[in-house]
């Protein structure tokens, strides 16, 4: 029998009781709802200046690397220009030197004709 009151004893306590939702309950939930609203709020202007710094980062890179291609084409269109002009001369005087070479054999050819010997010399170096 103590056995059947001890254990009606433990069941009547461990059995849920109904708690009476209070005022500060209420409350409490009222506060808990307005604290996840600012919660909400703040986590919204993290993503907004988050979003913003991503975006200035981005337009930085953009003219970072406009500047810089625009800039190695500046350059390469330079090394062109300059190879260009400093090769001109060159080309020129090459093309005189190659007509002085066309008036000597045509003048060694001319020679030859009138001359035996000059013939010989021109055959044995090649130049007719």
């Amino acid at each position: 029998m103590k056995f059947l009151v001890v254990l009606l004893l433990v069941f009547s306590i461990a059995l849920p009781k109904e708690v009476p939702f209070t005022q500060e309950d209420r409350d409490r939930i009222i506060r808990l709802e307005e604290g996840q609203k600012h919660l909400q709020k703040q986590i919204d202007e993290f993503k907004r200046d988050t979003q913003r710094q991503f975006d200035e980062l981005r337009t930085f890179l953009y003219w970072g690397f406009g500047i810089l291609f625009g800039g190695m084409g500046i350059l390469i269109g330079f090394v062109i220009w300059d190879r260009r002009t400093a090769v001109e001369p060159v080309a020129r005087k090459l093309r005189e030197i190659e007509e002085k070479e066309e008036k000597i054999e045509r003048f060694i050819k001319e020679l030859a004709r009138k001359d035996p010997e000059i013939k010989e010399i021109a055959k044995k170096e090649g130049l007719i």
